[in-house]
């Protein structure tokens, strides 16, 4: 699905008048959500985009024992005077490049805070891009160990985001 066909829906569902609509296709599941007004009087308009062949190998176990050697050989000092070991923890990582905010607005609370228990499919953190805001759902069980962006932060594709005990 390009560009110019998601903001086609976009629009559809905008005049429709529905507050939320989701789309599943063989390699794509994308879920729209219309909110509330703005300060402006404009409506915000959620849109998240997961590609489907992609969504399993950004997140989960497999991919953490591959950068784990690396990571531990940087960090070996600093692992033996904290006594932790990141390894046990799954990365949760950006699926898209934008900015990074813990909350759905500025007088809002965060999602989750550190020590937080949260579930799959849980929503973790907006990722703004280009005036879309995307939810990033948690595609794990866990707790929150660690936020590893700062809010209002710009973030890379695959930028780890948070560290979540799955234990």
């Amino acid at each position: 699905m390009d560009l110019k066909e998601i903001q086609s829906l976009i629009k559809f569902v905008a005049k429709s008048g529905a507050s939320e609509v989701k789309l599943e296709m063989e390699d794509v599941k994308i879920t729209i959500k219309t909110g509330s007004e703005d300060k402006k009087g404009e409506t915000t308009t959620y849109v998240q985009q997961i590609p489907v062949n992609q969504a399993l190998p950004q997140q989960g176990a497999p991919a953490q024992p591959a950068a784990a050697p690396q990571a531990e050989a940087e960090k070996a000092p600093a692992a033996a005077s904290s006594g932790e070991d990141d390894s046990k923890y799954i990365t949760v990582k950006s699926p898209i490049i934008g900015t990074f905010y813990r909350k759905p607005s500025p007088d809002k609370p965060n999602f989750v805070e550190v020590g937080d228990s949260i579930g799959k499919g849980d929503v973790l953190c907006i990722i703004e891009a280009m005036k879309l805001f995307n939810e990033i759902e948690s595609e794990v069980s866990g707790k929150i160990v660690k936020v590893l962006v700062d809010e209002s932060s710009p973030v890379e594709f695959d930028q780890p985001l948070f560290l979540v005990d799955p234990s």
